[in-house]
């Protein structure tokens, strides 16, 4: 049996086909696509269209290699962002960016007229610019904000499976990312949404990692070639949560690092910790599969060197690495800074940061400490709201190919530092399906 993981990043979108072998899951690339922005109607978007024609190109290879032996398909993206369906089923706008300025100032102004404590002890959320609840609160701002009782918010993994399958629910890890949920029922809080004055229609049914939502349309089983009995199953199908499920137990207590364009440093808990502490240390109480927590801290990782390598012409991290490790001793930066968020030059943020201009192995050397000892800063928080301290910093992701941040790593928080699945997060997804 084949299961198709289609799996969307911030730079690619890809699917993978996976299967079990001697008790592994094993898998194989078939098709890649590129993930772009782009600015639309005075926002930065999500080109949907273009990812949903990727995406039906990779099933259709699929189809055409496995046929018949494909039973399921899978679908993980980044957290937060979403697109907005009327009552036909038609996409209202393309899909707002994270990135986009439109939410920048408002978590201040949403707190300051209420108590920040007291709403993190329902919510658990790390409070974010980005977040879901922001951005609904910046459309309701603009008057863009649907109030049509049909219209159907849908994160963007809920986005691809309703155009896949025709049905429109929301999956828990990915709700989880939004600042809407409640921590402990793992549901929408309707008080919270009902105070920030948001349409409750606009929230659709919560479902779990395993659950199906339906077989492929007819439509898509022509276009693609695969058998209409072809089932969409909600995985765990926020990213991190999808790769969090293909760490194996450890020995000894160890938290996390899925490395990619964001870092999510911490552990995988039954219950939520909502506590004042953990609020003001920047942790979130995420879904996880089976109902689980995976209490982290977002940190921005590889995105600054991403925008290097751009703004550089280059993709040879080799080279990177190696021009990194001639440097000892260089200036560091804060990588949670708004200034690196999606500046116009990331080499004159950093030089503006540091206050002097550094050469390309400078930077690059100043991006992998400041990453690490952010790290460290996580590891120590982490520790103080667990029953004992952590001993292992197990990394996945594509991050954890970085040999010189690894070291780093290593010697920055005093633990012992393994690397697992690069490709961690399709495993993941193909795991929920089995």
């Amino acid at each position: 049996m084949i299961y198709l993981a289609c799996d969307f990043g911030g730079g690619s979108g890809r699917v993978m086909a996976g299967w079990l072998e001697n008790g592994s899951v094993r898998l194989e690339e078939i098709h890649r696509f590129e993930n772009r922005l782009v600015n639309l109607n005075g926002a930065l978007r999500w080109d949907f269209p273009s990812l949903l024609a990727g995406m039906k190109t990779g099933l259709q290879k699929a189809a055409e290699k496995y046929g018949s032996r494909i039973v399921s398909i899978g679908i993980d993206t980044w957290g937060v962002d979403f697109g907005i369906i009327d009552r036909h089923g038609h996409l209202l706008d393309m899909p707002v960016c994270y990135r986009d300025p439109r939410t920048k100032g408002l978590p201040e102004r949403y707190f300051s007229t209420r108590d920040r404590h007291a709403h993190y002890a329902h919510n658990g959320t790390q409070v974010m610019e980005i977040n879901t609840l922001f951005q609904l609160l910046a459309m309701k701002e603009h008057g863009t904000l649907p109030t049509d009782d049909g219209a159907k918010l849908l994160f963007m993994p809920d986005l691809f499976s309703y155009h896949l399958t025709g049905v429109a629910n929301n999956e828990y890890t990915i709700a989880s990312t939004s600042q809407l949920l409640n921590a402990r029922t793992r549901q929408w809080d309707w008080e919270l949404i009902e105070d920030a004055g948001l349409p409750k229609s606009l929230f659709q049914e919560i479902v779990m990692p395993g659950t199906e939502r339906g077989c492929i349309r007819p439509e898509i089983a022509k276009e693609t070639g695969l058998a209409p009995t072809v089932k969409v199953i909600a995985v765990a199908s926020h990213d991190t949560a999808s790769a969090i499920m293909s760490i194996p137990p450890m020995e000894e207590p160890t938290a996390y690092l899925s490395s990619g364009t964001w870092s999510l440093l911490g552990v995988s808990l039954r219950e939520p910790i909502l506590t004042p502490q953990a609020c003001d240390a920047g942790f979130t109480n995420e879904g996880g599969a089976g109902g689980s927590i995976t209490f982290l801290s977002n940190i921005t990782g590889l995105w600054i060197l991403q925008r290097l390598a751009q703004e550089w012409h280059t993709h040879d991290w080799a080279w990177m690495t190696a021009e990194a490790r001639k440097e000892v001793d260089v200036p560091l930066i804060n990588v949670d800074d708004p200034a690196f968020t999606a500046p116009e030059s990331m080499q004159q943020a950093i030089n503006q940061s540091v206050g002097k201009k550094l050469t390309q192995g400078e930077t690059v050397r100043c991006v992998l400490e400041s990453l690490a000892r952010r790290y460290a800063i996580a590891i120590r928080n982490l520790n103080t709201m667990l029953p004992e301290p952590v001993q292992r910093l197990h990394i996945i992701g594509g991050g954890s190919q970085n040999t010189l941040l690894n070291e780093l790593t290593a010697q920055a928080t005093g633990l012992k530092v393994t690397t697992g699945d690069v490709e961690a997060t399709a495993v993941g997804n193909v795991m929920a399906q089995i």
